[in-house]
């Protein structure tokens, strides 16, 4: 699938580019980082005229965002309904509400894999849209411009350096996973003893 999207990029040039970033901020899994480098790699050769396409990128992969970001926003009564008295969802619902906007900035062009479900997050925990868009635009200009960018620096090498960030890339979801994990842990032994404190003894 990578070599035919990356024909019809160099084809067809940035509209096709942002169509295929913007169905991916949809959840599609296309390799996104690995085409945004080819892009800036192709830019470099003079296939892609590298501002025009850069724009066109980060205008439809915003859009993609926007729109997970409304799925999520319209499903907030259903979701409520369901998990609003859940003491996991009110957790979850501060934590997002503390960090959310890191948590945008960096799913955009680190944590990638979790990107679609912050976004989704974002919009049911009632993240505002105005903070949403501010962190996403500058979390995606990192991405597009950033990653692109080394893809123009390194030009013919731009292979090595796509499979060297989706090393790092995939690491860091990992570790990210058993943080997490870790710190759930740690709150639910707190809550259980916390539990048994208030249990008077017979």
């Amino acid at each position: 699938m990578s070599d035919f999207l990356l024909t019809q990029i160099i084809n067809y040039g940035a509209p096709i580019l942002g169509i295929i970033v913007f169905i991916g901020a949809l959840g599609a899994p296309f390799p996104g980082t690995f085409i945004v480098i080819a892009a800036g790699a192709f830019a470099k050769q003079g296939l892609l005229t590298w501002y025009t396409t850069g724009l066109v990128a980060l205008i439809c992969v915003v859009l993609g965002d926007s729109l997970s970001y409304g799925m999520g926003f319209y499903a907030r009564g259903p979701v409520l309904r369901r998990f609003q008295m859940s003491e996991r969802w009110i957790q979850a619902e501060a934590t997002f509400k503390r960090w959310g906007g890191m948590a945008v900035v960096w799913t955009r062009f680190l944590l990638t894999g979790i990107a679609v479900p912050v976004n989704l997050i974002a919009g049911t925990s009632g993240f505002g849209f105005r903070r949403f868009f501010v962190y996403d635009l500058f979390g995606e200009a990192v991405w597009i411009f950033g990653y692109g960018g080394l893809g123009y620096l390194f030009g013919s090498q731009w292979e090595t350096i796509s499979e060297i960030l989706s090393n790092i890339s995939g690491l860091a979801l990992g570790l990210f996973i058993l943080a997490t994990g870790i710190w759930l842990g740690i709150r639910r032994l707190k809550t259980v003893e916390a539990r048994k404190a208030k249990v008077p003894e017979a």
